[in-house]
This record gives structure tokens, C-alpha cells and sequence, in this order.
């Protein structure tokens, strides 16, 4: 993982999820630089961490979005699509926590 900062985390995903990169340039625009509100920073970095987290595993990422389908469009029984879905959440909450260099 790269050092916790916006700039940081943007060159990562731009040199190893470079598919992420239009949506964090959107997101960034809207959130923080078009309302020059320092305020979201935090929770962008949050959201943005873990999905960078997820995605750079190729297999941990194939393994989310599985759940996240199966949950989605597979389950007929709310239980299962309910389990299915805090497994993702877990993972999702989990990687939030790697630090820099991990």
C-alpha cells in the first residue's frame, strides 16, 4: 500500500489499477476539488483505500465481486444473500485497515 495521501494513493492506482483511475479523478472532482471542502477528504481516502486494496489482489477482487453477485442475482433465500454479503463487507472493512507497505 502506498503512503496514506490522495496523491500517493492516485499514483498507485494509476501505475497498478490504472481501470480505477476515471473514477477516482470523478469522485475527487465532485467531492473535494470543485467545493474546495477539505471536509470528505477522510471518508474519499476511506472508500478509496479499500477499493484500491481489493482491486490490486486480482483474486481477492474476483472473490468480492463474486459474493457481491451470487448476492445480488443468484440467492433466492434472503439469508444466504444476507451472509454473502457481510462476508464482502468484512473483507471490504478489513483491507480499510492495511497501512502503508503492506
Amino acid at each position: 500500500m502506498p503512503e496514506r495521501t490522495p496523491k500517493a494513493l492516485r499514483r498507485a492506482i494509476a501505475v497498478h489499477t490504472p481501470e480505477l483511475l476515471p473514477d477516482f479523478d470523478t469522485h475527487w472532482k465532485r467531492a473535494i476539488a470543485d467545493t474546495y471542502d477539505l471536509g470528505p477528504v477522510s471518508a474519499f481516502m476511506a472508500r478509496w483505500w479499500g477499493q484500491y486494496a481489493i482491486a490490486r489482489d486480482l483474486k481477492l477482487d474476483a472473490h468480492v465481486r463474486d459474493l457481491e453477485h451470487r448476492a445480488a442475482y443468484e440467492c433466492t433465500d434472503i439469508a444466504e444473500a444476507k451472509a454473502l454479503l457481510e462476508e464482502a463487507a468484512k473483507i471490504h472493512y478489513r483491507v480499510r485497515e492495511l497501512e502503508p507497505g503492506e
